[in-house]
């Protein structure tokens, strides 16, 4: 039986989990708990789909640029030419290359959380994929990391975009805003992600679409959305 912390249960004591909460009021009432963790809880949200992840139409995965962003920066490389790495590095790419940059990671260099790549160069970075694959890391089209416009992308991901895909249950987790945030910030996320979710239900899905949703804090309970 999982055993849970004195905070976590003081916490759990000042909402209602068995409540269907409006995105503002689990919000507020996230945002009201009064003893915190001693770094900076995110608010995450987490949603169930019904989808059938077994087929290949059904898959929902992508990228979203939250209005507010997530609060925290992301250490973003970037496959492009030469012409374009200076730009990229400008931008706030950590590194910036071709083959040079694909070659470092052969060898292990991992200090980074998204990579974005022009078309061109998913030569230099396809062999990665054994490598970027399992972690989540490897550039893909659907994703937004596949890109013409280089220099945009890594601006968007360093400054919030943010990546969900499905897992095999069809739940996405993304992160929405930090405890430190006013309500309204985080709120504008959250309805922000929903709509889009709902923008990309597979036409093959009959039926309820979002089954469940929730907000949680790091260290919190989960609070059940009426969705």
């Amino acid at each position: 039986m999982a055993k849970h912390s004195r905070r976590y249960k003081e916490a759990v004591a000042t909402v209602d989990v068995d409540k269907r909460y409006t995105v503002r009021e689990a919000v507020e009432s996230l945002l009201a708990v009064e003893k915190r963790a001693k770094f900076e809880e995110s608010i995450d949200l987490a949603l169930k789909l019904n989808i059938d992840t077994k087929q290949a139409d059904q898959m929902v995965r992508g990228s979203f640029a939250l209005p507010n962003g997530t609060g925290k920066s992301q250490k973003v490389i970037a496959f492009c030419d030469e012409s374009t790495a200076a730009q990229a590095k400008e931008a706030g790419a950590v590194e910036a290359g071709g083959e040079e940059l694909a070659k470092k990671i052969q060898e292990g260099w991992m200090d980074f959380d998204v990579a974005i790549a022009h078309p061109s160069m998913m030569r230099a970075v396809s062999p990665l994929g054994r490598v970027l694959g399992p972690q989540g890391k490897m550039p893909s089209p659907k994703s937004g990391t596949v890109t013409q416009d280089v220099v945009a992308a890594v601006k968007e991901f360093q400054g919030g975009r943010v990546e969900f895909r499905a897992d095999a249950f069809g739940n996405i987790h993304v992160p929405v805003g930090r405890v430190t945030w006013d309500a309204d910030r985080v709120v504008q996320n959250v309805e922000a992600f929903l709509a889009h979710i709902n923008g990309v239900k597979p036409s093959s899905v009959k039926g309820i679409f979002m089954q469940k949703a929730a907000l949680s804090s790091t260290m919190g309970p989960g609070l059940r959305l009426a969705v």
